[in-house]
């Protein structure tokens, strides 16, 4: 049994995909297994299945669409997730959303593409894994909508403020923390309200090869965030919630079981 699963890792399309065995080593090494890779597009979604056929137990897929690519959801989109969907590695539809920091898709097919997703995962009654940067009100006007149908969500990556914290988990959703927590420029508001997740609704993840955490003593010498540093993040993110960190790390690993239902997986 690992110490920790990264929720989100970002190996297809990035720095870490042409070196798939040592991230996967060197996280399995640091305690930290199965990884859950995320799927951004359904070309992506599809490269994210085949990594994890070559390393069975240590990896799982999401598939979606995120919002940066929600020009692309068409016609065909939906049944296609869904037959990606289908394949026993995937444990969440996603990465969906709303992404209103950068538009690099229109603002209405990003909500078309969201609630589409949103749909598929009350059809499947797969757990959603979700997206969101300066769209909150948005955003949340439409998870309230599919929320009472949903077998389960997950906002990664959250960096919002106190009022979209309480907004959030009045919808008993789960928040996704990673090292953007521990930076000291853009992660302070965010570091004061971490300790008001409850146990049961936080998991943690790395979001990399993004995000490392700036407050890592010695600091690596590549800029390039690995699965490998989460037991680092788990710890600070402990420390700002008064925890024993063996026992946040035995949480947030039940809680990400439980979320991805790997118990019930073969």
């Amino acid at each position: 049994m690992s110490d920790h699963i990264d929720i989100a890792v970002n190996l297809i399309g990035s720095a870490l995909e042409s070196n798939l065995d040592t991230v996967v080593a060197e996280a399995e090494a640091a305690g930290v297994s199965p990884l859950i890779v995320i799927g951004s597009s359904l070309a992506e979604s599809r490269q994210a299945i085949e990594a994890c056929q070559g390393y069975p137990g240590k990896l799982y897929a999401t598939a979606g669409v995120h919002p940066h690519h929600a020009s692309s959801w068409n016609e065909s989109s939906y049944d296609e997730n869904r037959a990606l969907c289908a394949n026993t590695c995937v444990v969440a539809v996603g990465e969906c959303g709303l992404d209103y920091n950068r538009d690099f898709s229109p603002r209405d097919k990003q909500r078309e593409a969201f609630a589409a997703q949103l749909k598929l995962a009350v059809e499947l009654q797969l757990p959603v894994l979700m997206h969101e940067r300066d769209a909150h009100a948005d955003f949340l006007a439409i998870l309230k909508e599919y929320r009472p149908h949903l077998v389960d969500a997950v906002l990664h990556c959250f960096t919002g403020n106190r009022e979209s914290l309480e907004a959030y988990l009045q919808q008993d959703i789960y928040l996704g923390i990673t090292g953007w927590v521990c930076d000291e420029r853009r992660g302070q508001e965010l570091a004061e309200i971490v300790p008001l997740i409850p146990d049961d609704r936080i998991m943690i993840e790395t979001d990399s090869p993004y995000l490392l955490p700036r407050s890592m003593r010695p600091k690596p010498k590549s800029s390039k965030n690995l699965p490998k540093y989460l037991p680092y993040i788990a710890e600070y993110i402990a420390g700002l919630r008064r925890q024993q960190p063996d026992q946040f790390a035995a949480r947030t690993l039940a809680n990400s079981r439980r979320f991805f239902r790997l118990d019930a997986l073969p």
